[in-house]
């Protein structure tokens, strides 16, 4: 199908589903983490009913997560089915329920729990209903387990809300949708890292290439899975610690296949093997904070799975949106200096949890708003205007 059959009219922020998304996403994951830091220090309330921390964690997972996941899918879908993408009322019904979720939580004791529950469930269910119908219209058979993670994540937000009211705390519910976003993340990036790798090293430095999708990636998304469910269901647990340790040992040796260390040169490819690399730190920090609570805080594996999320997400905003708005797949100097940020915010988050010392926190909280901020900032024209075309 030719970009030009694409072509919709009305504003080009609502022609594509990474338009909105990924300008909405990234300014609310700057905000919401500075809003954060004061939140956290005791300086200021959290907004709505939620605790603190369940408030923070609800929306990195269920706010600026689940916004950017609609932005890569909704411009991914097309492509595996060969469809016209969703866009123009519908794209902006989507958008607006993802902002009236937000809304919801800020005044949710006016609403009430349960409306508040409905109104900040509604955006994940609509965006599965919307994948599920484009993909099974496609015929696109093979796509659909993609969306088993992201039903995991609209289940984990209403148990969210649920533990909330029923425990005044939420327990397992964020195990469930951080779970389910690392899996959707080694699903996902178990396909773009070593094609996007394969591609550039073909082209500009010939040798070993990545090795190609096969049963090793299967079972260490199986064991992944199995690990983290584990996890779950059970975070203190002996068996939980062995599972994730076998994980991570099995995701690092998966990213390894990847030759990630021949692509230096290029900044949109190594972002990619330095935010995965993450993956196999979180979950061997999960399982020695459980062997050995002692010595590893369990912050320490929550935030480096975070800070693959944070990583990988901007990856993939920087380069869908030079990709799809027409620039050259090239990481300029404001794509630098946001990949350098959000490496330091994790790796500054990370340190904090066996350091608790309040300049680290000021540090990666920072260094996380001034990376999404700075995308918002550097590719915001380019997500409101029209495509650019190159001449032929």
């Amino acid at each position: 199908m030719s970009d030009t059959s694409r072509r919709a009219a009305g504003p080009a922020i609502l022609s594509y589903g990474f338009r909105p998304f990924f300008l909405a996403g990234s300014a609310y994951a700057g905000l919401a983490i500075l809003l954060w830091l004061p939140v956290h220090f005791g300086v200021a309330p959290a907004p709505g009913v939620f605790l603190p921390v369940d408030w923070h964690v609800h929306e990195m997972l269920f706010g600026y997560l689940t916004a950017v996941i609609a932005g890569f899918l909704l411009t991914a879908i097309p492509n595996w089915t060969g469809r016209l993408p969703v866009r123009g009322l519908p794209l902006l019904a989507l958008v607006l329920l993802w902002a009236a979720g937000r809304g919801a939580i800020v005044f949710a004791a006016p609403l009430g729990w349960l409306a508040t529950a409905v109104v900040d469930s509604a955006f994940l269910a609509a965006l599965v209903a919307a994948a599920a119908r484009e993909i099974v219209a496609g015929r696109n058979w093979r796509n659909l387990k993609v969306l088993l993670p992201l039903a995991v994540l609209l289940a984990a937000n209403v148990l969210f809300h649920l533990e909330v009211r029923r425990y005044g705390v939420a327990d397992m519910a964020p195990r469930l949708g951080l779970s389910a976003a690392v899996v959707l993340l080694a699903v996902i990036g178990g396909r773009i890292v070593p094609s996007f790798t394969r591609n550039w090293l073909v082209r500009e430095n010939p040798g070993r290439l990545p090795v190609p999708f096969g049963r090793f990636d299967v079972a260490a998304i199986a064991l992944t899975v199995g690990g983290l469910g584990a996890w779950t269901v059970a975070p203190d647990h002996a068996v939980s610690a062995a599972l994730l340790a076998a994980a991570a040992l099995v995701q690092a040796l998966r990213l390894a296949r990847w030759a990630g260390h021949r692509t230096g040169r290029d900044p949109l490819v190594a972002i990619l093997h330095a935010a995965y690399a993450f993956v196999p730190l979180g979950l061997a920090l999960l399982a020695l904070s459980i062997a050995l609570p002692q010595v590893a805080p369990r912050a320490a594996g929550v935030h480096a799975l975070a800070g693959a999320i944070g990583a990988m997400t901007l990856a993939v905003m920087v380069r869908a949106t030079l990709g799809h708005t027409g620039q050259a797949l090239a990481a300029g100097p404001a794509a630098r200096a946001i990949f350098a940020a959000i490496l330091l915010a994790g790796l500054a988050r990370v340190t904090a949890a066996f350091v608790p010392e309040p300049w680290l926190m000021h540090l990666a909280g920072t260094a996380w708003g001034a990376a999404f901020a700075g995308f918002a900032l550097a590719f915001g024209g380019a997500l409101v205007s029209p495509r650019r075309e190159r001449a032929v």
